[in-house]
């Protein structure tokens, strides 16, 4: 890449025009929010949404109960074939229903009917919703998975407005409601408070209907359960009058009770068949049936003309108005079940923001003083460059229209630490062009142009499990690719463009004989002359044992699943006094299915309550049902629901994102290097890998989607490690490939040691802030990164260097002259190539 020391001034006026709009855009982030919603919305406009994690507010994912919509459906099958068999004169009740078929003995006037409404609305070549097939004088209509699929997606579409609807009527600011995948929603509301009103008000199906009491159990009559949990009564199957008819509904107060109740009327048709009911069954119990359960049977004494009504029972406020909002929404065309829930309290979002703001003030002052202590002046005009690159980042943030979660702010805080890698290569590069005795402007020049490509190769590496992980990934975590991705291309802009401007400006203005990047303290140390591939069979079998002890742990006592992989509910509560932690134990026991844990915190006014396994909402109103008898007040301020088809999914991707991510390591580094460097790095690789695991699973870490961003993040530094080290192993051998290969990687790891050693010191006090005050989100991403970079470093000057030579040993003799690059570019065909 070229390099050029003289640009023309409007390059360098667009620039800081271009700098100085990114910083204005970027201020009003940090603004006190009083402050900010007094500035003009052209200023706010591009400010960084917060995310729910931060803000508070309840995150869930709904998707059609397939068991209850395949029921409804062959119900819906079974009165179709009822009501032409009637129309033909024949006789419904030989109907029988066995998984999902129905069938009949039938003749072929019936047969040619069912195909016919077989074939209704069903594009030429598309399996119909149900077969029909005729054998031995039996119908039978089966059920099409096909069928399934296509209608639980249009009952998915059909439920989005339903869902706006009732969002809408109870008020919620801002909501994000989306369709995800085939028969999937995506609700996200910000600063919701009673999680718990929310998932009955999304999750009913809100199916109304009146019927008559029966006298007693008998056919066409089921025993439904009372809503009050007093018991059950019988009521015939025959629907009086459909919750279809219901014109309007709302919350009032009994004025004779003072207790709340729900008002309805019926529109015109709904009222006149209302009064006719009434008129003709004075003296008898009618009930009113909502998605199952009688919520009231009261008698009729009276015949009621007007087509009004009210519905009484043990309500609380909010239940009253969740019940009329579902009435006036109307009924959802299929059951929706909540699959997965993350729901933040607004204490906890508050305290989220400022232990981000804490870790990454800390991170960021470690940072600086490293780089003020390597380098001196230079170090600290970086460290200012950094302030910049925070700026830019939340700048791109804005424009995009992208949310800041708590992982985001870890991957901001990251990216300060491996942000200055950049600088520390150039800086090297720089202080080794001097040692050369090259001149201010020569050592500038060279040391960029000598850094380049090792900086391209080592933050594509990055860039590529982001990438990954996004595309993998889902909320939070995305938000985490997202600024990540954004932090690494920003941060190649400020050190190889802006920095390089600032540094030619000082140089032109100051000219310097030589271009001194010394240290605080002390002069520039050269290389050392470490032997590392003597002592390179004594690494191989350290790093081996380790990890084949790693797998062990990974055996006994195995790793630590959390939820995301296992399934379950995860719930933080707090109270104002001291949690009785063995009343609340007790309750939980008696009260919640399952496999039920109760963990306490530092603070005896939180506690941690865990079920792992199958979960559903049942199990969160089971776990707040026994947390209100045990600790009366008691809120939670974080819970976090992941039902067992979620965690199956979470388990698969997050495989399949690792494995893809090895994958285009391997590739990449294959293309740009060769076969060696890329088998080189993909066994290393694997070492780090599984000694991380070891340490993952020795430590008791829990194993979550937080792990699984960790690790992918490790992947993407540890292979950036190794492509700086191999970088100048190919160095040298295009300049003096007639050297033994044992001595060129000792004389480039010497080379590369302070730089290794110096990003992974910043990239630890970045993270060592996050791990000891971000809280427990941020803190299970921290810990397993600071294994790993410790582990990366070590593998990068111990083991890798090994494992190449050991792979160019094995090279046959006919490829041992070929070039590094040879295969790919006849400018490289005369570089020696690799050999003992």
């Amino acid at each position: 890449m070229d390099f050029e020391m003289r640009r023309p001034k409007w390059v360098i006026m667009t620039y800081v025009v271009l700098l100085l709009l990114a910083v204005a855009t970027a201020l009003p982030n940090f603004l006190p929010s009083t402050i900010r919603s007094s500035l003009p919305d052209w200023a706010t406009r591009q400010t960084v949404s917060l995310g729910l994690d931060l803000q508070g507010g309840a995150h869930l994912l709904l998707a059609v109960e397939r068991d209850a919509y395949a029921h409804a459906r062959l119900q819906e099958l079974r009165e179709t074939l009822a009501s032409e068999m009637s129309a033909q004169k024949l006789e419904p009740a030989a109907i029988r229903t066995e998984g999902l078929t129905v069938s009949v003995p039938a003749n072929e006037a019936l047969v040619t009917k069912m195909r016919d409404v077989a074939a209704e609305n069903i594009e030429p070549g598309q399996p119909g919703d149900f077969t029909v097939v005729m054998s031995d004088g039996t119908l039978r209509l089966a059920l099409t998975e096909a069928g399934l699929d296509r209608g639980a997606t249009d009952a998915a579409d059909r439920s989005l407005e339903v869902i706006r609807h009732r969002v809408d009527q109870v008020g919620i600011s801002e909501p994000v409601i989306s369709r995800v995948g085939q028969d999937r929603i995506l609700v996200q509301m910000p600063g919701v408070e009673n999680p718990a009103q929310l998932r009955e008000l999304l999750g009913s199906t809100a199916k109304m209907s009146f019927h008559m009491v029966a006298s007693g159990p008998g056919p066409d009559v089921s025993m439904l359960d009372m809503r009050d949990g007093s018991g059950t009564i019988p009521v015939e199957d025959r629907v009086a009058l459909s919750g279809d008819r219901l014109d309007r509904a709302a919350s009032a107060f009994d004025p004779e009770t003072g207790q709340p109740m729900v008002t309805f009327a019926f529109d015109r048709q709904g009222g006149t068949a209302f009064g006719q009911i009434t008129a003709t069954n004075i003296g008898q119990r009618f009930a009113i049936v909502l998605d199952g359960k009688v919520l009231t049977a009261p008698v009729i004494q009276t015949a009621i003309p007007g087509g009004q009504g009210r519905i009484t029972g043990d309500f609380t406020a909010a239940e009253a108005q969740t019940l009329a909002v579902l009435l006036t929404s109307g009924a959802l065309p299929a059951s929706l079940e909540v699959i997965e829930e993350r729901s933040v309290g607004a204490a906890l979002g508050a305290d989220s923001i400022k232990a981000g703001l804490i870790a990454g003030a800390v991170g960021l002052a470690l940072v600086v003083a490293i780089m003020v202590g390597l380098y001196g002046g230079w170090g600290l005009l970086a460290s200012a460059v950094l302030g910049v690159n925070v700026m830019l980042t939340l700048t791109a943030l804005g424009l995009l229209g992208a949310t800041l979660t708590l992982p985001g702010i870890a991957g901001i805080i990251l990216c300060l630490g491996i942000a200055v890698d950049s600088n520390i290569l150039i800086f090297s590069r720089i202080r080794e062009e001097t040692a050369k005795g090259a001149t201010a402007i020569k050592a500038l020049t060279q040391g960029y142009a000598r850094a380049w490509s090792t900086i391209l190769d080592a933050n594509i590496t990055t860039l590529l499990a982001m990438v990954l992980l996004f595309l993998f990934g889902a909320g939070a975590i995305r938000g985490f690719a997202v600024t990540m991705s954004l932090g690494i291309v920003i941060s190649m802009f400020t050190a190889v463009v802006l920095m390089r401007m600032m540094m030619e400006a000082l140089v032109r203005r100051r000219k310097p004989a030589r271009l001194a990047i010394a240290p605080l303290i002390g002069g520039v140390p050269a290389p050392g002359a470490f032997s590392f591939m003597r002592r390179g069979r004594l690494a191989l079998v350290v790093s081996a044992a380790l990890s084949l002890g790693a797998v062990g742990a990974l055996l006994v006592p195995g790793p630590n699943f959390g939820i995301d992989f296992t399934g379950g509910v995860q719930m933080v509560l707090r109270s104002d006094t001291s949690v009785p932690l063995s009343e609340l134990r007790a309750a939980i026991a008696a009260g919640v299915p399952g496999d039920a844990s109760l963990q306490a915190f530092s603070d005896p006014k939180e506690a941690l309550i865990r079920v792992q396994g199958e979960a559903g909402q049942a199990t969160v109103t089971a776990v707040e049902a026994a947390a209100a008898q045990a600790v009366p007040g008691a809120v939670f301020d974080q819970i976090d629901l992941v039902g067992p088809t979620i965690s199956g999914e979470l388990a698969t991707t997050g495989l399949i994102a690792l494995s893809l991510a090895v994958l285009a390591m391997l590739v990449y580094i294959w293309v740009r290097f060769e076969w060696h460097f890329a088998a080189g790095a993909i066994a290393v690789l694997f070492l780090d890998v599984t000694k991380t695991f070891g340490v993952i699973a020795v430590t008791g870490w829990e194993v979550n989607l937080t792990t699984i961003v960790a690790l992918l993040t490790l992947i993407g530094y540890s292979v950036n490690d190794k492509v700086v080290v191999y970088d100048r192993i190919r160095e040298h051998l295009r300049n003096d490939g007639d050297a033994p290969l044992a001595d060129v990687i000792d004389r480039s790891l010497n080379q590369v040691l302070a730089r290794c050693i110096f990003t992974s010191g910043t990239t630890l006090a970045a993270l060592l802030p996050m791990a000891i005050w971000g809280g427990p989100a941020v803190a299970g991403f921290a810990w397993p990164m600071i294994a790993g970079v410790v582990i990366a470093t070590a593998s990068s000057l111990f083991v890798a260097g090994p494992i190449l030579a050991w792979l160019a040993g094995r090279t046959p003799p006919h490829e041992a002259g070929q070039a590094p690059g040879a295969k790919r570019s006849a400018a490289t065909s005369d570089v020696p190539g690799l050999h003992t």
